[in-house]
């Protein structure tokens, strides 16, 4: 703190961070394809058949008994969705365990076959890094998520070996309310996670594919775009059913079984939805477009194309299915990869299925990469990573200006309908969602509010008169008193300027018990609420104080509209003072 700026402090633990990013993103790739390759390797594919009924429920189960016996008592969550709410009510702060847990239990799950990516699980586990290191040097919120955000960036640039993509990932789905700063601690995390994890695990995700694209095509990218878009929204709505449904189910292993077997049963049928799906997208990349039916119970028509697409079609909605029943029935992954997967298959679809009319010959691999950018966009709300992130892993940049016209169509496609991602839903309707369109929520969202809480003031016992605390009221501060029972218990209130009546002689009661002279308060505030419902009861009966009270009703303290302004003004100053 003497001898070293805000500034540079932060970058020299964003190469931290980096660094065991990375090394975390290179473990977690490791792992999950030894296992892969452990079980799959020297066994013919129509043998595969039995495995795969059973494989991913065997994966999904593991996953579960992990956190039961090795977490115990431990909140254990997947995907983006609880690292936006850890910057929005939790102080940006992630439970340690996530930094290993995520990793295990992930690998686990799609190295057994579980239909879904690896790139959520990374992505919480470099955030849990981030948030941890900086709490460990003792740092304050903005700089914990600045952290916690290049911890994120560390993964998914790690995963992927895509620098540039890990870090608009970061500012796009973490750090909506950018600024110039952040990306040098940013640049610095993802650059360093990408380098080590290329020194670790140098085998690309996809090889390049893709070729200059030709303006007679442009239409067809248009059309391909709003079809992806659509499909996104239907995602985004199915997506809420089936966690809906799981939801219903309270025992863990019951879910375990319906999300395994019907898992089983998925790729049996098609055996593109075992684990994240990537080499069926590099199948199609690299010319092999009768793959996907080729290594099915369907392969004696691989030769017949509108087999293939049809088969497309069916393994694209069955991959939507698949993804969401491993994660809603205990396994560990996330949206991410599978939204890739569904783009590159409905691409697939769109391109080969024209090209069999005869009409046009559209370049497939093209409109495979422009899929796969359009639904990552559209699903996740996040256009710019979807457009660096497939133009960076596909080697696409010759596509630069059709990605920009899918991602961005895909994109408004779906927020004209849904007007948040699949991440942030469940938040905004429970109000955790930070709004960086409104400056004053996000403050309050900020606020905790033991933080305001106000407790000195002079309790009443019920059965007390005026006269007998004549003295305290006298000289009491406050200009309101609860009245609490012996249990604690909040009877009601009284204010100063009735008191004063009353031992003046003004009014009758001085020697009444309070709790006949107890007033009922306009609310009550409950120490689970936050400031945002705070403040919506304070302007609703336009009070300047309400009590605070537990579960069960006993007497905290009080609230003031004082006591937060005061606070939402430091809150101010802190973000003022950030980076300087």
């Amino acid at each position: 703190m003497q001898k070293i700026s805000n500034r540079n402090f932060l970058i020299i633990l964003s190469v931290v961070v980096g660094i065991i990013g990375g090394l975390a993103a290179s473990l977690l790739k490791v792992m999950t394809h030894y296992i892969a390759s452990s079980l799959q390797n020297d066994i013919e594919w129509h043998y595969k058949y039995s495995f795969y009924l059973i494989l991913p429920l065997i994966g999904i189960l593991f996953s579960v008994l992990y956190v039961r016996k090795f977490l115990k008592g431990k909140n254990f969550e997947h995907g983006i969705t609880p690292i936006i709410y850890a910057i929005s009510r939790k102080s940006s702060r992630i439970e340690p365990h996530n930094v290993h847990s995520q990793i295990v239990t992930s690998a686990i799950t799609v190295g057994f076959g579980g239909s879904c990516g690896l790139e959520a699980p990374i992505a919480y586990s470099g955030s849990a890094i981030g948030s941890n290191i900086a709490r460990f040097f003792g740092l304050q919120y903005k700089e914990i998520t600045m952290l916690l955000a290049c911890g994120a960036a560390a993964g998914i640039a790690g995963a992927f070996n895509s620098p540039i993509a890990g870090m608009i990932f970061a500012i796009e789905i973490l750090l909506p309310e950018f600024s110039i700063p952040a990306f040098i601690p940013l640049l610095m995390s993802a650059a360093l996670a990408s380098v080590i994890s290329r020194m670790l695990y140098a085998e690309p995700l996809f090889h390049t594919a893709t070729t200059e694209w030709e303006i007679s095509a442009l239409f067809f990218y248009v059309l391909l775009a709003v079809i992806v878009g659509i499909y996104t929204v239907y995602f985004a709505k199915i997506s809420t059913v089936v966690k809906n449904k799981f939801a219903k189910i309270k025992n863990p292993y019951a879910k375990v079984w319906v999300s395994g077997g019907s898992l089983g049963i998925m790729i049996f049928l098609f055996p593109a939805l075992y684990g994240e799906g990537y080499l069926t997208i590099q199948q199609m990349l690299d010319g092999k477009f009768d793959a996907i039916v080729k290594n099915s119970l369907f392969f004696e028509y691989s030769h017949l194309g509108w087999v293939i697409v049809c088969y497309t079609v069916l393994t694209l909605f069955a991959k939507s299915l698949a993804s969401l029943f491993t994660l809603s029935g205990g396994g560990n992954g996330g949206i991410f990869g599978p939204s890739l997967v569904m783009g590159g298959l409905l691409g697939f679809a769109f391109a080969y299925g024209i090209n069999q009319t005869g009409v046009v010959m559209l370049n497939v691999p093209n409109f495979v990469v422009a899929g796969m950018a359009g639904a990552m966009a559209g699903i996740m709300h996040a256009p710019l990573t979807g457009l660096f992130l497939i133009a960076e892993i596909t080697g696409g940049y010759t596509l630069m200006v059709p990605l920009m016209l899918i991602t961005s169509i895909s994109y408004l496609i779906n927020r004209s309908v849904l007007k948040h991602s699949i991440y942030t839903k469940g938040l905004a309707e429970s109000g955790d969602l930070l709004s960086y369109e409104d400056k004053d929520r996000t403050v309050l969202s900020m606020m905790k509010l033991r933080y305001v809480l106000e407790t000195n003031f002079i309790v009443l016992g019920p059965k007390q008169t005026p006269i007998d605390r004549q003295s305290q009221i006298i000289h009491s501060k406050r200009n309101i008193f609860p009245i609490v029972d012996d249990t604690g218990v909040l009877l009601g209130i009284i204010y100063s300027e009735r008191l004063f009546s009353i031992l003046l002689g003004e009014e009758e009661g001085a020697n009444k018990p309070f709790d006949t002279l107890a007033q009922k308060p306009n609310d009550v505030i409950k120490e689970s609420e936050n400031m945002e419902i705070v403040m919506a009861k304070m302007n609703r009966d336009d009070v300047w104080i309400l009590p605070v009270v537990n579960d069960e009703n006993k007497y905290l303290g009080f609230v003031s509209k004082s006591s937060v302004f005061n606070k939402y003004r430091a809150l101010l100053v802190r973000q003022g003072q950030y980076l300087e």
